[in-house]
């Protein structure tokens, strides 16, 4: 029997605020020897995201056809869990199926919005507006999550006048399950899926765009037969082209992420692209996984390629094995795929949450999340797949919240898309006979997205992290025990912009 593998968590000490917000405490040890100055801890960096599926209604809104009031409400309850929670982004589908989950002027309505592709919400809203707004109040990015080929899904309603797939036929090929799937060679497609990134760019605060693994569909989808793309096939062979099917079908995903990447950059360089590719690049890659789908040469997604030019700025395959499953182990193609990272992007790897609530399961979760913090110490991260397998399971929500998720973190900054970090706020302090109010202005508010209240009590250093709305909060001036107490004696007050940089510190003494 092999050893279940654990990988404790050190717990950080609670510290001590007069509201419900989480700190960071960070215990100092005074060398003796030399006595040297205790250090300054910074504030824990971690992405902490979850996928969010709005096709087929899997995560949000819960059925077509809700009205406004209740799909504000589901979507209040989702991101109010990820804030109780610590996690610090939220990935949202909004193109299921060549439609949208947002006013666009380039494609319908989603079905799986209103229940009738086309029909805007009534009374009229524009869900990722309120998304957007209040994620951010919350402290939580908000990436928009896109399928770049997919035209409808059978689960996706009656097939609108609006939709792609009666607009451009020519543009659209019927898959044997039920589905209608874009030609990915046609520049037409390419086109259409590059102005809706660049449309939602421009128009909308968002933190990131996110692919997932669906480019050239799953062969299932076409009951096992090869994709219906032969008349583009024929096409570029009579025009002189001379590369194999399946480099010529890779190709054409190729310069779509290429685009996409340079595109948004053009238009707004800090916005993050990020995608989540099947966790396998091809069968024995690394030597130790010699079973496994081949994305290569099936789905025709060179995402070993993305991740090496660095087109993209978050890398997040899908790795939803066990640790100790022996030719798809978790931690052995982690390792693969930063052996790849040659741009050092984000490699923040997708996680599966059973819904399970056993010991077992829970402690396969914590285990995944730690190992990718001592593999990828730079940059650490996950995004869990789903949220309603998150929510659903307590007992994981209860251990993250006791050990991995206890404290409040920033997400990694991305010093290649902005390394200039905000100006410093200014703060003062007010001292009452138990309690400590710090409040602070800062000179450029539309920069700042997060701020941080560090403080020192006796020799410990804690942080508190706030959310762009908040100007004050209250500490409570003495912790330690009765015998032993401790009294804060420095503050100090720093500004987290959007791209995560962190603005200088200056600690001040409490008189």
């Amino acid at each position: 029997m092999i050893k279940k593998i654990f990988f404790p968590v050190l717990l950080i000490c609670k510290g001590y605020l007069l509201n419900s917000c989480t700190t960071a405490k960070k215990p100092v040890i005074d060398n003796t020897i030399t006595k040297t100055a205790p250090a300054v801890p910074k504030a824990m960096r971690e992405f902490r995201a979850t996928w969010i599926a709005t096709v087929a209604n899997i995560n949000w809104p819960s059925k077509p056809g809700l009205s406004t009031a209740d799909q504000k409400a589901e979507a209040l309850v989702l991101l109010d869990y990820l804030q109780k929670h610590n996690f610090n982004a939220a990935v949202l589908q909004v193109r299921p199926q060549a439609d949208a989950l947002y006013k666009s002027d380039l494609e319908p309505w989603s079905y799986y919005l209103t229940g009738e592709q086309g029909k805007a919400p009534d009374p009229y809203y524009d869900p990722l507006e309120f998304w957007v707004k209040e994620a951010h109040d919350r402290g939580i990015e908000l990436h928009v999550w896109l399928n770049p080929y997919r035209a409808y899904h059978p689960k996706g309603g009656n097939i609108s006048d609006r939709s792609i797939v009666k607009t451009n036929p020519n543009l659209v090929l019927y898959l044997k399950d039920g589905y209608w799937w874009m030609d990915p060679s046609q520049k037409a497609v390419q086109d259409i899926t590059t102005n809706v990134v660049i449309d939602l760019v421009k128009r909308y605060d968002i933190d990131g765009v996110h692919f997932d693994d669906y480019f050239y569909p799953y062969p299932e989808y076409n009951q096992k037969e090869d994709f219906p793309d032969s008349i583009s096939w024929t096409k570029y062979q009579h025009d002189g082209g001379t590369l194999s099917r399946g480099d010529w079908r890779r190709k054409s995903v190729n310069d779509l992420i290429e685009r996409i990447y340079k595109e948004m950059k053009a238009t707004k360089p800090t916005v993050k692209l990020g995608i989540s590719p099947f966790g396998i690049w091809r069968p024995g890659y690394p030597e130790s996984v010699v079973t496994g789908f081949d994305q290569y040469d099936v789905l025709y997604a060179d995402a070993k390629l993305w991740l090496n030019e660095g087109w993209l700025d978050y890398f997040s395959p899908q790795l939803y094995w066990a640790i100790k499953r022996p030719n798809l182990s978790f931690p052995a193609l982690l390792q693969w795929w930063s052996s790849e990272n040659t741009k050092q992007r984000h490699l923040w790897p997708g996680i599966s949450v059973g819904r399970d609530t056993s010991a077992r399961t829970v402690d396969e979760t914590l285990n995944q999340i730690m190992i990718t913090r001592g593999m990828l110490p730079n940059s650490k991260g996950d995004v869990h797949w789903s949220i309603s397998s998150d929510m659903k399971n307590t007992n994981l929500t209860k251990a993250m919240d006791e050990t991995v998720y206890k404290d409040a973190a920033l997400v990694p900054a991305s010093p290649w898309l902005d390394n200039i970090a905000p100006d410093a706020p200014s703060f003062s302090m007010k001292k009452s006979a138990d309690s400590l109010q710090v409040s602070w202005t800062h000179t450029n508010e539309a920069d700042v997205f997060r701020w941080v209240i560090y403080y020192r009590q006796g020799s410990v250093w804690n942080s508190k992290i706030c959310n762009r709305n908040d100007r004050s909060l209250a500490l409570k001036l003495q912790g330690g025990t009765e015998k032993a107490p401790t009294v804060i004696n420095k503050v100090a007050v720093t500004a987290v912009d959007r791209t995560g940089n962190e603005s200088s510190r200056k600690e001040t003494d409490v008189n």
